[in-house]
Order: C-alpha cells, then structure tokens, then sequence
C-alpha cells in the first residue's frame, strides 16, 4: 500500500518526514530517561508504566495493520491500514524500549559471565532501531524478526518494569516476561509457518514451548535489572547492631580456620520488593555452602545482608568466589579472594568496595537531590 491508494496518509507523509529529521534525539532522550529511571528507580514508576503501555498498543497496531491489510487484500481491496505510520510508531517506541532499559542492564550485568551476550543482543538490537535502511528493510522484508524484535522488546521492559511497579520478584517477573515474550512471538510463527492447517498450529505451538523453554533454560545469562551490588566487604568479625563489618586479618589457611570469614553485600533493590536470595560459596569453582537470606528493597545504599563461613575444611587455601545470586540462578554480583599462605593472599580488611562498572554514589545522590553516605 502506497500514499497514493491512502489518502489520509499522504496527508501525514509531510509531517511524518518533518518529525524523522530529528528522530536522532529520541535514543539520547530514551537514554536519558533509562539512567534517570536506574538512578531513582523508586521515584520513576510512571516512566514503566507508560512505556508498558504504548508496547502493548504498539503490538494491537501492528497486529491489526497486518490483519486488516490481508482481509481486505482477499476481498479485491488494495487498501489497509497505514503500514508506514504504524512502523514509524514502532520504530519509536522499540527506540525508547531498548535506550530506556539499557542502562539498567548495562550497570547490573557480570561482563565476564554469559550475561554479556545477553546485554550485547540488547546493544545490537538498539543500534538496529536507530539505523532506518535496516529497520525498515526488517520490518517491510522479514515481518517475522520485525515481531521477534518486539516481543524481545516487550520481555526486557517487563524484566525492567515489574519488580519497580508491582514489587515483583525477580523470579516471578522473569516467568511473566518470558510468557509474555512467547505470547507476542505468536504474530511470528504465524508469518514463519505456511501453509495454514493442523499440523502449523501444532508446530507453532511446539515453537512456543520451545521459545519458552530456551529463555528459562537461559536465564543465567539475563541480568537481574532490578537488582545490583553496591557494595562488598571481607572480615573476621562483624558488627551486627550498626551492620558494618570490622577487623582484619590475612587470609591464610590458619586464619581462616581459627576465625572464619564474614562475606558482606550491599544489594540496591526497588522500594517495597521482598526476595529471597543467596550466598554462594565456591572453592576452586565447587559449590561448599549456599546460604539463603531475604533482602528489602528501599535503602539507598543497598540492603545489607551477610553470611559468616566457620567450618571450613582442612586445606582451605586456592580461589574461592562467593555468588550473590536470585531463587531463580541470576547472578547479582560476585566476592572473590584467595587464601594461601604466602603473598598471594587476599586481605579481610572490612572496607566496603564498591563493584566496577556501578555508578558512583556521588552521581546517584546528586540526581536524587540528596548527600552521599560518604558525606
């Protein structure tokens, strides 16, 4: 379908291309409103609800251009709805999905774990959304990855979305956007498929089961968006009235064994969220304890949960990581120190470390109007 056979639409074509000059500053506006909504998640609800909302819409368009333009095709009518104003709708919305949700996966993913893959699909998609001759060559060629591009869309903003607007866990909002996601791959399969008949539907139903199957069998490799280490800490003793660990010591064998280690995290969460997470202790990359305890989100500084390691075995020394991980294996961060005794041994010193690649405290607290707890 052309302007020509539409003409509401080539009444729009002028003002569509007006408004495309300066579509470039809606993935750096997008962007933007991702690290306001990272940096002062619990005051941004809003911001997931409307985005929610104008993908739901989105789809119900692109779900009603396609089946109208065939209906009415069927019946000798070269008529539909506007396919160009519907994907320029989208294009903005996809834009405002992936720029919003980015920096939430990009401050709380483990670059040396699968999740980097996961974060750099989100990079590429991204950049696909802001390249015209690609994503309108998707959308108007292969209908059925434009569809698989928005359902990605729809999974990663409900990831992002639903722990901040329903203090949802990260586990059940995970099961929600997968099931969500499949839902809205049905316009794929439908396109992918042909022709119509039985065994189509049986096998789009396969697909589905199978789509579902490979996100949950992967879901080591999403980032929790919702969550992030804020701090970490190594000590011999622990503080449990002010929740400050204290002393230090060298992480030798003999230390270790005569006073046991306390692990100390800092975990940023969404005001109102209550989940269960844990400790994973690991020795030389074998599972020896796993520890569960129950965060609360709202602190600004991260909810502060320790687990305190005695009973170690006869020759505890070699590399040893603790895991802060969700019910559902998403990894939230990671300590890691090593126990010899000579040189190469790592020190319990009680100083809070702040992961790299979270952003300063001095940022965070500088958007939301208020002093860091350095100050």
């Amino acid at each position: 379908m052309n302007a020509a056979s539409h003409p509401r639409l080539a009444r729009l074509e002028p003002l569509i291309a007006r408004v495309r000059r300066f579509l470039w500053l809606w993935p750096p506006i997008a962007f933007v409103l991702g690290l306001l909504g990272f940096f002062l998640v619990d005051r941004q609800q809003w911001l997931g609800a409307v985005l929610a909302i104008g993908l739901l819409l989105t789809w119900v368009l692109l779900i009603a251009e396609s089946l109208v333009s065939k209906w009415l095709s069927r019946r000798g009518r070269d008529a539909g709805l506007p396919r160009t104003l519907a994907t320029f709708i989208a294009q903005m919305v996809h834009q405002e999905t992936l720029f919003f949700c980015l920096p939430f996966f990009l401050a709380t993913t483990i670059w040396t774990s699968g999740q980097a893959l996961f974060t750099g699909l989100l990079i590429l998609c991204a950049l696909l959304a802001i390249l015209d001759p690609l994503y309108f060559g998707l959308s108007n060629r292969h209908r059925w990855l434009y569809f698989l591009l928005h359902a990605l869309c729809v999974f990663v903003v409900m990831l992002v979305t639903l722990p901040i607007m329903l203090s949802l866990t990260t586990g059940e909002s995970l099961v929600l956007s997968i099931l969500a996601m499949t839902f809205f791959s049905l316009p794929s399969l439908v396109g992918l498929l042909k022709p119509a008949g039985a065994m189509r539907w049986l096998a789009m139903l396969g697909l589905l089961v199978v789509l579902g199957g490979i996100a949950w069998a992967g879901r080591g490799w999403i980032p929790p968006a919702s969550l992030w280490l804020s701090g970490s800490a190594l000590s011999p003793g622990f503080d449990t009235s002010a929740r400050t660990p204290r002393g230090e010591m060298t992480l030798t064998p003999a230390n270790l064994q005569a006073r046991g280690l306390y692990v100390y995290t800092a975990i940023r969460a969404p005001r109102g969220l209550r989940e269960k997470v844990y400790h994973v202790w690991r020795h030389d990359g074998d599972v020896v304890e796993r520890i569960a305890l129950i965060i609360h989100g709202g602190r600004d500084q991260g909810y502060r949960a320790w687990t305190h390691k005695q009973n170690f075995a006869a020759n505890p020394a070699g590399s040893w990581q603790v895991d802060v991980v969700t019910a559902t294996g998403q990894r939230i961060g990671s300590v890691r120190f090593r126990v010899a005794d000579g040189d190469d041994a790592s020190a319990a010193d009680g100083r809070i470390q702040r992961p790299p690649g979270i952003p300063g405290w001095n940022i965070r607290h500088l958007l939301a109007g208020r002093k860091s707890p350095s100050d």
